[in-house]
């Protein structure tokens, strides 16, 4: 094979060549569009409308979730603050103690992460009110929630590919972002606040 100057690989490693067998990232796409509308056609609409109910009573919103999914809640709060609401992110130094009147939203694939069970068994003890979005609805951080949105799709340890074709959760986690982020878009509609007045509120110190 001949490769221009810019092309060339490092030295000692194979050539990469694209065979016809390979997948395009075009087909990639279309698949993850695919799961995730099978996905939210299998959302529960009262559901993911309990979670905003929930989120326009709290007096203050906590988020937490692990790896990935804790990744998608960062966003949803970052989102929630931008709406003038008080939300921390649990884990950080600046986050107080969650106390009654509070919300927790919580995220597991599993419904069984240790860390999001017990941020959950915390919150109901003071009694915080709880929302967790998981596949299970029959699982431990279902059991323990006031509300429960449940997301079909794959387990991280289900590989099989039969609920999905990607790696590892993934359909979960891009379904979760896509709900909050739909969350969020009901309750700044319903807010009525204009765009220009939400832009003030975007970080200033980056």
């Amino acid at each position: 094979m001949d490769w221009s100057p810019d092309q060339s690989p490092q030295a000692g490693a194979p050539p990469v060549t694209k065979t016809s067998d390979t997948p395009s990232v075009a087909a990639g796409l279309r698949l993850i569009q695919d799961e995730l509308a099978g996905a939210a056609d299998g959302l529960q609409e009262d559901q993911v409308a309990a979670l905003a109910t929930e989120i326009q009573r709290a007096r203050r919103v906590f988020v937490t979730g692990g790896g990935r999914s804790g990744l998608a809640l960062r966003m949803h709060a970052m989102r929630l603050m931008h709406l003038g609401l008080t939300v921390h992110v649990v884990g950080e130094t600046t986050t107080p103690a969650i106390a009654s009147g509070d919300l927790l939203i919580v995220a597991s694939g599993s419904g069984t992460t240790a860390g999001a069970v017990a941020a959950a068994e915390t919150a109901v003890s003071v009694e915080a009110r709880v929302v967790a979005l998981t596949t299970d609805g029959e699982s431990k951080l279902a059991g323990l929630a006031h509300h429960v949105v449940v997301i079909p799709a794959a387990q991280k340890t289900d590989h099989r590919g039969t609920a999905s074709r990607q790696y590892s959760g993934s359909l979960f986690e891009q379904a979760l972002l896509l709900v909050l982020d739909a969350t969020f878009h009901t309750l700044w509609k319903a807010d009525g606040t204009s765009a220009e007045d939400l832009w003030p509120r975007h970080a200033n110190l980056e």
